[in-house]
């Protein structure tokens, strides 16, 4: 298993292995602090030695002092261990947080780059009459008209230019972008008399 700060990145399995890990050195450390209170209470400071100076005859030294050793060698990884959770931790949490701001940024650049790609529209298809040009064309009550043949934002002064285009476009198709519904739509828009006014409805 990679360190914390090692070449791959830090998983959250990585950590479970590691809480695993300090759960049993805790195991360990507790086993032996039982060991100790088993031999009459000692515990890591006791002396092991009678008052005239000789070695107590009422406690197993040897598993006293191996008790003793493993609590603090222990303790010491227990302590190692904790530390390298805690970077994890840090990793995994850093990580996550990157990526929710990296996640952020690509969403709002997407969000930007829809509303780049769609052009600036200068009029609004408020009525389109059943049956007429404009209708048997596709064009559609709310649709957005960005250009109208050769008319576009650059150019529009008002609505005469498209009046102007239509009479000088009668019976030709004339290439009519709109949008509808947040995206581009082409029509192609052919002026012509009908049953009703003027040319398109």
């Amino acid at each position: 298993m990679a360190q914390p700060g090692g070449s791959r990145p830090v998983t959250v399995s990585d950590v479970q292995q590691l809480v695993k890990r300090k759960d049993e050195i805790e195991a360990q450390i507790k086993a032996c602090y039982e060991l100790l209170e088993g031999q009459k209470g000692v515990g890591m400071n006791e002396p092991l030695v009678d008052a005239e100076g000789f070695p107590r005859d009422d406690i197993d030294l040897y598993q006293v002092r191996t008790a003793r050793h493993n609590i603090v060698c222990l303790q010491n990884d227990h302590k190692a261990l904790m530390k390298q959770v805690e970077e994890a931790l840090h990793q995994l949490h850093a990580r996550e947080k990157e990526k929710h701001a990296k996640d952020e940024a690509e969403a709002l650049a997407g969000a930007m780059s829809q509303n780049q790609s769609l052009p600036q529209a200068f009029a609004k298809v408020n009525t389109v009459t059943p049956g007429s040009p404009a209708n048997i064309s596709g064009l559609q009550v709310d649709d957005e008209i960005v250009e109208f043949g050769s008319v576009n934002i650059n150019n529009f002064q008002n609505l005469q230019n498209i009046a102007t285009v239509v009479q000088h476009s009668e019976g030709r198709p004339l290439s009519v972008t709109v949008i509808r519904s947040g995206k581009k739509v082409h029509v192609g828009l052919t002026p012509k008399r009908w049953a009703g006014k003027g040319l398109l409805g």
